[in-house]
Parts: C-alpha cells; structure tokens; sequence
C-alpha cells in the first residue's frame, strides 16, 4: 500500500527557510517521478516541484524558482522540498505526490506558514 507523509511545516517569518520531507513507503521509490504541490486558502491546488526517478532532472513552477529546490534520496525513499526566502504568498498546505500508472497519491499535507 503505497504511503507518503509529509514533515517539517511550520511558522517562518519572511526570508527564512524550511525544508519539508516527504517520507514514502509501498512502491519502488527510485523507478518513479514525485511531485510536490501546495493548495493556499480560497485556492486551486498547484505544482510547485517535480524531479525524475533517478534525480537528474527537476522542474519548478515560474513563482518558487531560484528559491526554492526538490532533491531525493532514494535509498531513505525520501524526497524533500527546500524553501529559502520564504514569502508570505508561500503561505499553504504542501502535499506530496506520486502519480503510479492510473492511479494518483497524496499524502496528508503539511501547514507552511510565512508571517511576521
């Protein structure tokens, strides 16, 4: 049964940092792409990361690149998303996501939040 759950959300203050984990168990992690992406109040869910299997090619949406950066260790199973220079339009729930054949997963989601 695949699995992914997400950590390391919390309250920043503009300009800092957070790096989020997504922990992920029930699939051949290293075979598959993984996403991450966020939903802010009142809005549409969006892609904010995506890297390759095997970690050779990322991708980022237009508004967190230069910021922020996805990386995974597939030996831990483990993908990660590094945020620095937080703003507070960052503000939202970060979810993990694989996408395996048909079928899409989703972890629970963790809360950023960038306020002063």
């Amino acid at each position: 049964q695949v699995q992914l759950v997400e950590s390391g959300g919390g309250l920043v203050q503009p300009g800092g940092s957070l790096r989020l984990s997504c922990a992920t168990s029930g699939f051949i992690f290293s075979s598959y792409g993984m996403t991450w992406y966020r939903q802010a109040p009142g809005k549409e869910r969006e892609l904010v990361a995506a890297i390759t299997g095997a970690g050779v090619i990322s991708n980022y949406a237009d508004s967190v690149k230069g910021r922020f950066t996805i990386s995974r260790d597939n030996a831990q199973k483990t993908v990660y998303l590094k945020m620095n220079s937080l703003k507070p339009e960052d503000t939202a729930v970060y979810y993990c996501h694989l996408t395996r054949g048909n079928n899409r997963y989703w972890g629970p989601g963790t809360q950023v939040t960038v306020s002063s």
